[in-house]
């Protein structure tokens, strides 16, 4: 298994790819845990209740500022049962706005406060990502990771390393199949995937010309 986290994570980590072809592509992912687990942080924090009571938020696409966290299929756990996100927090607006942008730039945020990156935050979405690859996800959860998107359903296009909400079982991952996306999380999806298809041809580029 190959784990890429330095940015741009998801280039770098297609182009890894690319430059060991005897290495099947489907061993190679890319951090997109530590954004996945912010989105949890922030849900968890609006409804007074921890990280490991919010479970299958997604991040799709790229570890940039135009990630999209999407909570349209989120379940919380709210005094014993489990609700979906957007019906626990009734506040739409907030949702698809200031949360979106929060965990996209929370990055950014973090190192104008503490003049330092949040490494131990980092640290930990590694140790989630491997533990996950390693244990399997438990039943009835997803995961968001950086994955090859060739043969997805989800219309992006192939050979982009775009995070994708996963579950793995003997050390394989699956790409979560038949989530109805919307029209705002198409768009935003589409964004992403736009960006990321940019970056791999200017990274390509580059490599060729070196």
């Amino acid at each position: 298994m190959v784990i890429v986290v330095g940015n741009p994570a998801n280039t770098n980590c297609l182009t890894a790819s690319k430059s060991a072809p005897s290495i099947p592509k489907e061993n190679f992912s890319c951090l997109t845990r530590l954004d996945h687990n912010r989105a949890k942080a922030q849900i968890a924090l609006k409804l007074g209740v921890t990280s490991e009571d919010v479970k299958n938020v997604i991040i799709w696409g790229n570890h940039s500022s135009t990630q999209y966290p999407d909570v349209n299929h989120a379940k919380v756990k709210l005094q014993g049962k489990e609700v979906g996100v957007y019906e626990a927090l009734k506040d739409d607006s907030w949702l698809k706005g200031e949360f979106i942008t929060t965990v996209q730039q929370r990055g950014a945020s973090v190192i104008k406060a503490r003049k330092l990156s949040s490494a131990m935050s980092a640290a930990k979405a590694i140790c989630d990502h491997v533990r996950d690859i390693w244990f399997g996800t438990p039943e009835g959860e997803f995961v968001s990771m950086g994955i090859i998107s060739d043969g997805n359903s989800y219309g992006v296009p192939d050979d982009l390393l775009y995070s994708f909400p996963v579950t793995i079982k003997n050390k394989t991952w699956k790409i979560v199949e038949g989530l109805p996306v919307n029209d705002f999380s198409r768009e935003k999806m589409d964004l992403t995937a736009k960006e990321l298809k940019e970056e791999k041809e200017t990274a390509f580029e580059f490599l060729s010309s070196a």
